[in-house]
């Protein structure tokens, strides 16, 4: 495990988004394992500003996202269709033919799933997996739970995950109550993961999820055993370290 120190969010953003440009430059054929959330969109507006400047070629990369809700098409506005595009696609010269994401209306949920744990395989893992962390301990949408869950799986999402997500909705009502997320196993594929941690609330919970048991209550715990995991967390998400 390697902690990389920052002083604030925007430090943070660009130290982890380095992470990505190295491989990015010295792998341009590279496979990205990709997230959405307010922690990783500093890291995607300098992967943008590298690309305008002509440092960075994203023609020939490949990615794969995390999880989408489960009843959200690719147009709706809260669906992470929409903020891959909004925020990271559409302004770079990746070919979106290399771009992958859950369905969130697949008609069938389980045959969806299987898909896309094979389109995983297919790639052998990504070369590099970016994650956020949830207040609960999860990554992806891997929620607490009795088991690590190994592949990409339909799951219920907490009323921790829900409340904590429906500030991105008009009401909480709004906000879905399942989604399609890579399984732990699908996100320890990936030979480097790069874990991003903000904010003075994610302080217990990343304490727990890097020096705690390990154990499926907490699914970020898992991590401690990634031989190639680099955290990159503000001073305020380190305060209890």
């Amino acid at each position: 495990m390697k902690i990389i120190k920052a002083k604030n969010y925007d430090e943070m953003s660009r130290k982890a988004a380095n992470l990505f440009f190295s491989q990015i430059t010295f792998n341009p054929n590279s496979v990205l394992g990709l997230a959405t959330g307010s922690s990783v969109l500093g890291l995607y507006e300098n992967l943008i500003r590298s690309y305008n400047s002509g440092d960075l070629d994203f023609s020939n990369i490949k990615t794969i996202n995390l999880d989408e809700y489960a009843g959200l098409g690719k147009t709706n506005d809260q669906s992470y269709h929409y903020y891959m595009n909004h925020y990271l696609f559409q302004h770079i010269n990746i070919k979106p033919e290399n771009t992958n994401l859950p369905d969130g209306l697949a008609k069938d949920m389980n045959a969806e799933c299987k898909r896309y744990n094979a389109l995983i395989e297919s790639f052998g893992g990504a070369d590099i997996q970016l994650l956020g962390l949830g207040l609960n301990g999860h990554i992806g949408f891997n929620e607490p739970s009795d088991v690590f869950p190994k592949e990409t799986h339909l799951v219920d999402l907490e009323e921790s995950t829900i409340k904590a997500n429906a500030r991105f909705f008009a009401d909480e009502k709004d906000v879905p109550r399942q989604a399609v997320t890579m399984g732990i196993q699908n996100i320890m594929q990936a030979k480097k993961v790069v874990l991003c941690v903000s904010g003075k609330q994610k302080a217990s919970i990343l304490k727990a999820v890097l020096f705690g048991d390990i154990t499926p209550k907490v699914p970020g715990s898992i991590l401690q055993l990634h031989s190639g995991l680099t955290v990159v967390a503000d001073e305020e998400a380190m305060s209890e370290m």
